[in-house]
């Protein structure tokens, strides 16, 4: 098996925008309701990974999933907190994909000096709960039926991890690019894949 976790390149943005289109048109996963154009899509991507990772794993030159964070919320004293988010291809469940970006994306984020790490999980969720849970993420709320779609009212549960201490006063957060190509991005990097199979 040839197995890659990397960043994100334009030329990766279609299959990307392929694995997430499902679970807009079919699940609640997402609240989104409408699949965004490849256009409005890539600009999504391109204001994501100026600041923080957004991750692609590649297995046998497919994309089986992405992950990425992004800020939690936009006023300046949230800037040590972000949200993740990960999606996997239907074929790539249980190959340890989620596991693998996540290994990543958490060691990436660490090292960017993010503090707080937040995950919005659509209930029922199991495996997502699973996933985030096996990472250390622990149960802070949920916000019942804060979102309708496909005629029905969905709960949220919101899931938190500290990263590291909270430092006073706190280091600024370092963007993505300072880390690419980095010893600490090929460590994160080596150790996601490691999780794959």
């Amino acid at each position: 098996m040839e197995a890659y976790i990397r960043f994100v390149t334009p030329s990766d943005y279609a299959s990307v925008l392929a694995i997430y289109e499902p679970y807009i048109t079919g699940t609640a996963i997402t609240f989104e309701y409408d699949v965004p154009s490849l256009a409005a899509f890539s600009e999504r991507i391109r204001a994501i990974s100026d600041r923080y990772p957004f991750l692609v794993c590649e297995l046998d030159g497919e994309i089986a999933g992405y992950a990425y964070a992004t800020k939690f919320r936009d006023r300046a004293a949230y800037g040590w907190s972000v949200e993740t988010t990960v999606y996997i291809h239907p074929n790539a469940h249980r190959r340890g994909v989620a596991s693998g970006l996540y290994t990543t994306l958490l060691a990436l984020l660490h090292h960017q000096g993010a503090v707080n790490v937040y995950a919005a999980i659509t209930l029922p969720n199991d495996a997502s709960v699973a996933l985030h849970k096996a990472f250390g993420f622990e149960e802070v709320g949920v916000f019942n039926g804060v979102g309708y779609k496909f005629d029905s009212w969905h709960s949220t549960q919101f899931l938190a991890k500290v990263l590291q201490p909270h430092a006073v006063p706190p280091p600024a957060p370092v963007l993505i690019e300072e880390l690419l190509d980095t010893p600490f991005w090929f460590d994160a990097v080596r150790a996601g894949i490691a999780r794959l199979r």
